[in-house]
């Protein structure tokens, strides 16, 4: 069974036929689901999904081109979903410096807030971090990362990059980009990072992988992803299933 470690089945994409998907997943071989937020008002819409299915999860948090009018008493909602039973980590959070959309230091100021409020109540964190790597590296050391666990999802950052913070204790997070033709520095990466210490998602309904691109992401084109980490890793297809399977049920501590 596959683990779909940073998922979005809030998208409005799959309004249409939201229940139909997810109701196949089990005969397809997904076993587990986190559902991450992004904003606050999609913190109010993931929780139910994880109460209609067993092998959904959720993370509360807000994506950095949500942050702009956060204030105080979002985090202390925050803190209040926390209490649900099936929230397993605070994500998705962190940094993005693609798009000006946002100022950077507003950016950094509610991710680092984020993850004292992860620290405060003690659960991992889904960090986004994309063209801020430097920014990331040095607000992520001032937090206790290792004892919460966290994963840098979607990774696309440099071998180097990923060997300075494995002792951190972090995972990496690897979905359709690493299929793609022209990503030669993510399966770099994928090859350097030890296979204990990475997960697959599929940031659906985006990133598609390679061979449906173009087409709606969904934990269903999950195995596409796998195969290409057995190939660059040199293992089986179903080695690969147990292991990030294992790691995301130990990061997110998921029994069962």
């Amino acid at each position: 069974m596959l683990f779909d470690s940073h998922a979005h089945y809030n998208d409005s994409q799959f309004d249409g036929d939201r229940f139909e998907i997810l109701d196949s997943m089990k005969k397809n071989g997904i076993g587990y689901i986190v559902n991450a937020s992004d904003s606050m008002e999609s913190v109010e819409k993931i929780l139910p999904l994880t109460e209609k299915y067993p092998f959904i999860y959720a993370a509360v948090g807000v994506h950095p081109e949500e942050c702009r009018n956060l204030t105080d008493a979002d985090m202390e909602k925050l803190k209040e979903f926390t209490k649900h039973k099936k929230v397993c980590a605070i994500g998705e959070i962190g940094l993005d410096y693609h798009y000006d959309d946002v100022a950077k230091e507003i950016q950094k100021k509610w991710f680092d807030r984020q993850l004292s409020l992860a620290e405060e109540v003690n659960l991992p964190v889904i960090i986004h971090d994309r063209d801020a790597h430097a920014d990331c590296i040095e607000i992520l050391k001032k937090h206790n990362i290792k004892r919460i666990g966290g994963v840098l999802h979607c990774y696309s950052g440099s071998p180097e990059m990923a060997k300075e913070l494995l002792p951190t204790g972090i995972y990496f997070g690897f979905g359709g980009t690493l299929t793609f033709k022209n990503a030669k520095k993510v399966r770099l990466s994928a090859e350097a990072i030890p296979i204990d210490r990475i997960l697959l998602e599929t940031d659906c309904p985006y990133l598609a992988p390679e061979q449906v691109r173009g087409k709606r992401n969904s934990s269903l084109f999950m195995h596409y992803v796998a195969e290409k980490l057995a190939e660059i890793k040199g293992i089986s297809v179903s080695e690969v299933e147990k292991i990030t399977t294992e790691n995301a049920k130990k990061l997110y501590r998921i029994e069962g």
